[in-house]
């Protein structure tokens, strides 16, 4: 494994496990808070820049996130594209934004080593909760070293198996029973 590489899962491993499951109106969000080394400033890009996103994101888009308005947005290159729309952009504290049927909500608050991130993911079907979570959780890895600096891969689709994502996927649905 290379200094990369274990950095990513020791970032996995690290990473605070919790996560809280509300439901409002039928419908589930999922909120998931990182503390970063990094100000807001230096988080905001990585949120909303095509180019910073397909480093770490499942959501890639067809243009920055940085205005109200319409896009697309794609896993991989060839996979479907899904409509995205962005609802709130107030850098570099707050992107709302829908990926296909669901709502992604970042909030960068400053903290006293850098920033802390909170993800709110709404969806409607509860039982997937513990697999958005465990995606999430090796995502959220992948970001911290991605603004470190690091050169990692991204972790999504089948290549989440070989980094925990079942054992994840397991502990965040126990957690959520």
């Amino acid at each position: 494994m290379n200094r990369t590489a274990e950095g990513v899962a020791a970032g996995i491993d690290a990473a605070e496990a919790g996560a809280r499951l509300t439901e409002v109106d039928g419908r589930w969000t999922l909120i998931m808070t990182r503390g970063l080394r990094h100000p807001a400033e230096r988080v905001w890009p990585v949120l909303t820049e095509p180019d910073d996103l397909a480093r770490w994101s499942p959501v890639v888009p067809d243009r920055p996130l940085t205005s109200v308005g319409p896009a697309r947005s794609c896993e991989t290159p060839e996979a479907p594209a899904v409509d995205a729309e962005v609802l709130l952009s107030d850098p570099p504290r707050e992107l709302v934004h829908r990926w296909g049927g669901q709502l992604l909500r970042w909030t960068v608050t400053p903290a006293a080593n850098g920033s802390r991130l909170t993800l709110e993911h709404t969806f409607d079907a509860r039982a997937e909760a513990g697999m958005y979570a465990a995606g999430w959780h090796l995502c959220l890895a992948v970001l911290a070293e991605v603004l470190d600096g690091r050169a990692v891969q991204r972790i999504v689709g089948t290549s989440a198996l070989d980094h925990g994502w079942g054992d994840l996927r397991e502990a965040y649905d126990a957690a959520f029973a």
